[in-house]
């Protein structure tokens, strides 16, 4: 397989602004159900960049990003994919970088496009690690994910099936493999439960997943506490100081723009429903304070309006 290797300074300047990855451009690998191919980030780290859309037909569900480090002595994957066949995919393409076998699979959060390839990877005998939260996440919101994958891609979900995480962790979970220190970190409260990055210190970058966003708007759910993220961020997301950021969703980039999308949304956000508690306003009116800085996000349409209402609804009793 031929990647996609660029030298890291011009890998930042390509990745690094707001470039934009509209829900109208096309799948962009029809050889695959993959959605992008697989791209070296740095040397031994490669990530396959999801569509910034929703989960379509025509993407497969592949709507988030899966990485995998080759580190010498095996291989580690980040998110088993939202289908048996989009983990399948991504295994061929790992067995055309390397004849390394896969020795384990993180998985980001409990959502299904993190966690319903763990099907596939179960029938590889493959350790599949989450943290303790997101484990019983998926536990009891996994046929939910199956049935909305299975009515999304069809015949491009088949052989997906819900299986558990084999390993749980609360605070970390180190590996030492080859040229790499591999560090997966509950950093505290943020997305969703059980939200992990994984860390690579001799490298500085980090797999961020949902802790992290910048080419689309991120989702508020309802359990998604935006002051308790914020806490998080500030007290640990930064401290790791990483160079390169591989998020969750969108290209890899830099701290830059992780920050102005995420953290910066946030506190646009709550600075704005502040604003509107403060002369008294109500939820109705607060789907429509103004988040005109941010409209060039993907999911924008899909999400802003429902972001706003449930910040009033946790600001308010703040």
């Amino acid at each position: 397989m031929k990647t996609l290797f660029l030298p890291l300074s011009i890998s930042l300047l390509a990745f690094a602004g707001p470039a934009k990855a509209s829900e109208d451009i096309p799948d962009q690998y029809p050889a695959s159900v993959l959605y992008q191919k697989p791209v070296e980030v740095i040397p031994g780290v490669f990530s396959a960049i999801g569509a910034t859309a929703p989960s379509t037909y025509e993407n497969a569900g592949h709507n988030n990003n899966l990485s995998f480090i080759v580190t010498g002595e095996g291989v580690i994957v980040v998110n088993s994919g939202g289908s048996y066949q989009l983990a399948k995919a991504l295994h061929e393409e790992i067995k055309a970088v390397t004849e390394q076998p896969v020795k384990l699979v993180f998985t980001e959060n409990g959502q299904g496009h993190a966690m319903l390839g763990n099907s596939y990877w179960s029938e590889q005998g493959v350790a599949i690690v989450s943290h303790i939260e997101a484990a019983e996440e998926f536990e009891d919101r996994g046929p939910q994910s199956l049935e909305a994958a299975k009515r999304v891609a069809r015949e491009r979900a088949d052989g997906t099936f819900i299986a558990l995480p084999t390993e749980t962790f609360e605070d970390e979970y180190i590996i030492e493999m080859g040229d790499f220190r591999i560090e997966a970190r509950h950093l505290g409260p943020a997305h969703s439960p059980g939200d992990i990055v994984v860390w690579l210190p001799n490298q500085n970058l980090v797999i961020s997943g949902d802790m992290a966003f910048h080419e689309r708007m991120l989702p508020i759910f309802e359990d998604t506490i935006t002051a308790d993220w914020l806490e998080t961020w500030d007290n640990e997301f930064e401290a790791l100081e990483a160079i390169y950021v591989i998020p969750g969703h969108g290209h890899p980039t830099n701290m830059d723009q992780v920050r102005r999308y995420t953290k910066g949304y946030l506190e646009y956000l709550r600075g704005k429903v502040g604003e509107h508690l403060d002369a008294g306003g109500d939820l109705a009116d607060a789907y429509y304070v103004d988040q005109s800085p941010f409209m060039h996000l993907d999911t924008f349409e899909e999400l802003a309006t429902r972001n706003a209402g449930r910040v009033y609804e946790q600001m308010e009793f703040e």
